[in-house]
């Protein structure tokens, strides 16, 4: 039997606030445990929260962003359950009224564009975080996240694969970061993700027995731990077993899922609207001058690059793909007049640097006017395109000018006639199987003898003048 694969995401994101969303606690990310702390986000008796504006209009932000209806009227609702690290027993959070719902962002799939839609973006506070120490039967609660405001952006169940699903998270991480309202750090808990995943027969329109994993830490893992829940749960039907709705977890290490519990129902969080806090009636005017201030969203600035500088639509995805990387890509084309070369300088070079040590932009040393600068010295023949690749890897590791890295390591490239054609008479004479061969008409003893020369001047011969004086001296 074939079966089609459905999957919906719930991602958390920590909203960029100084403060958190009904305390004036700092949200500072390593403070140290429980000092971020008062009687609000504590839950002591007898508190009051207050809304945190910014908190709002962030979350109205993200969703104009990612084209929801943004409600004029809606609350906050208690989600009543018991864990250690949650204070109050309680969360506050958004149930029947979210701030905003009804909205899609759009992915390129398997060279099509694919919708998919998103249900709601509801406001909430986040909860506290344990810490489990390795050999101890006790874990520490640390309350400092407690009340950190969170938007949870709950999407439709029109993701097909585990390639969609990520796919989709990378968009929206993109998005969230070019509107600036939160810094999606994974590694510092500000985007979480609860992935639904079931199967159903190819061609039913009825869901199969949906399963949840929990809290999972990386797009990468949420990518393998879709592929192999969608191999468990094909598995099972194909041996004549039957799924259960539960809650299961990513062991990253066994590369498998867990079954931690059976799945809770909305009633068993007992919601209902939270007596404390007033419903948020938002005017729209303000909704209005929101919209009017969003930047230059992924999509429209990967059109405008097209368009604009000529580049490949591929070309343009990819650095589109990230604020800080299309920030840094249009600053150096602001300083040198080539937007393509640019963009292959940063795909393959920049980028195979960062991957290569693990950094994002924000963290790498060389600076836009750099690569132009180096950009330009190649232009003048100054040095050839393989002693530009040293200079580069020079620059990204150490930070240093282009102008500073040539003088110090020699790297001028010779463009000395004279100089050049003694080097090549030495080559000629070294090689003379290759210079018959070459005037047998084998042109790739040509190439060969190039090659040698670039030895003998350990890349710093100016290529075309290379060519055209092997040429001329072999008639």
């Amino acid at each position: 039997m074939n079966f089609e694969t459905v999957i919906g995401l719930e991602v958390h994101v920590e909203l960029f606030t100084k403060s958190k969303v009904f305390c004036g606690c700092s949200t500072e990310f390593g403070g140290e445990p429980n000092t971020h702390c008062c009687p609000v986000c504590l839950g002591m008796p007898g508190v009051l929260p207050v809304t945190n504006k910014k908190a709002v209009e962030y979350a109205i932000k993200a969703g104009l962003a990612l084209n929801c209806e943004i409600a004029s009227y809606s609350k906050f609702d208690r989600k009543n359950y018991f864990y250690p690290d949650l204070p109050k027993a309680y969360q506050i959070s958004q149930y029947d009224l979210p701030i905003a719902k009804n909205g899609y962002i759009e992915i390129e799939a398997g060279g099509k564009t694919r919708r998919i839609g998103i249900t709601r973006v509801h406001l909430e506070e986040d909860a506290g975080k344990l810490i489990h120490e390795e050999g101890k039967s006790n874990s520490l609660v640390d309350l400092n996240r407690t009340g950190v405001p969170l938007i949870e952006i709950v999407s439709e169940p029109d993701i097909r694969s585990p390639e969609e699903a990520w796919l989709y998270l990378n968009k929206l991480k993109s998005i969230l970061q070019y509107i600036e309202v939160s810094d999606c750090k994974m590694e510092e808990g500000s985007l979480r993700c609860d992935v639904n995943i079931s199967i159903r027969p190819e061609g039913s329109d009825i869901f199969g027995t949906k399963v949840e994993i929990k809290n999972l830490g990386s797009f990468k893992a949420v990518r393998r731990s879709l592929e192999y829940e969608e191999r468990r749960q094909r598995e099972v039907i194909e041996d004549g077993g039957e799924l259960v709705q539960e809650t299961r977890r990513w062991d990253e290490t066994k590369g498998i899922t867990i079954s931690m519990r059976s799945k809770e129902q909305a009633h068993d969080y007992r919601y209902f609207p939270d007596p404390d806090l007033m419903p948020m009636v938002l005017d729209r005017d303000w909704v209005c001058e929101i919209k009017a201030n969003l930047p230059e969203l992924p999509d429209a600035r990967k059109e405008r690059y097209v368009k604009e500088f000529g580049l490949p639509a591929y070309d343009a995805g990819v650095l589109t793909s990230s604020k800080a990387l299309s920030n840094f890509y249009e600053e150096c084309i602001s300083h040198y007049h080539d937007p393509k070369a640019v963009s292959n300088w940063v795909m393959v070079e920049m980028m195979g640097l960062m991957n290569e040590k693990g950094l994002e932009v924000e963290q790498i040393k060389l600076k836009p006017q750099q690569l132009a600068e180096m950009l330009r010295i190649m232009d003048k023949g100054v040095i050839s395109g393989k002693i530009a690749k040293e200079v580069f890897r020079d620059m990204f590791e150490t930070g240093k000018d282009p102008e500073v890295i040539v003088k110090e390591k020699g790297l001028v490239q010779i463009s000395d006639e004279n100089e050049l054609e003694k080097i090549a008479q030495k080559v000629i004479d070294q090689n003379p199987k290759s210079v018959q061969d070459y005037k047998n008409g084998k042109e790739k003893a040509l190439g060969f003898l190039v090659g040698q020369m670039m030895k003998e001047t350990r890349g710093k011969a100016n290529p075309q003048m290379v060519n055209e004086i092997l040429k001329k001296m072999l008639g």
